[in-house]
């Protein structure tokens, strides 16, 4: 009896939600792209040094 007093009790709840709303995506900043770039510039880096390392033995 617990039970379903508490499962009417929560159902209004739920129904009284507001809808999902879709984020908006917002635009890129130069900031951004120009970490972008530093983070790209960084990965290639760091597997052409890999490269080199394997490359070795």
């Amino acid at each position: 009896m617990k039970r379903i007093l508490a499962l009417v009790l929560t159902l209004p709840a739920t129904a009284l939600a507001e809808p999902f709303e879709r984020p908006i995506p917002q635009p890129q900043t130069e900031a951004a792209e120009f970490w972008f770039l530093v983070g790209s510039l960084a990965l290639i880096a760091a597997l052409a040094a890999v490269q080199w390392l394997v490359s070795r033995r």
